[in-house]
């Protein structure tokens, strides 16, 4: 009885590591924004079995304005049921906007650095392809960006 428990548990365990392996990289596009279009392009790089490292830069223009912004998180990684996994992970970035309706000698520009969190869920396909829904509350500190955002994103991106 005790060889037919532990031969269980050991295929479980054996059987969900392989089961929540995440892809070494994946690049591709992150698409949404809380206030206009943004589009980033996104790369994840594994750290480990069950987590990794997203850096994604972006191109903001909405009403009045033109900008960039970088972020960087650190995500966690859990199996959620066969392909589909959800993630939840912190970090921040730093941003930069130009204002298309200031007057002429004004300065146009503003600088500002964010902090973030993000959880979210996303389906691995047998093909190297990844898709993926995320809510990302980002606090942001400069004179432009000093309040609280929700960005949600669809994110596509090739794995490798």
């Amino acid at each position: 009885m005790k060889r037919l428990f532990f031969a269980t548990l050991t295929i479980i365990i054996c059987s969900t590591i392989n089961a929540q392996r995440i892809s070494e990289n994946a690049i591709g596009l992150r698409l949404g924004d809380n206030d206009g279009f943004g589009a980033e392009v996104s790369y994840q790089r594994a750290l480990g079995d069950h987590n990794r490292l997203e850096l994604d830069l972006g191109i903001r223009n909405g009403r009045g304005y033109d900008g960039f912004k970088l972020a960087g998180l650190y995500q966690w990684v859990w199996l959620l049921d066969g392909d589909f996994n959800w993630f939840a992970g912190a970090g921040g970035g730093i941003g930069s906007y130009r204002f298309n309706d200031v007057p002429r000698g004004f300065d146009d520009t503003e600088t500002f650095a964010f902090i973030a969190g993000d959880i979210g869920i996303e389906y691995n396909f047998e093909i190297p392809l990844q898709l993926s829904l995320d809510v990302r509350p980002e606090l942001g500190f400069g004179d432009y960006r000093d309040d609280l955002g929700f960005d949600i994103a669809l994110g596509v991106r090739y794995q490798f």
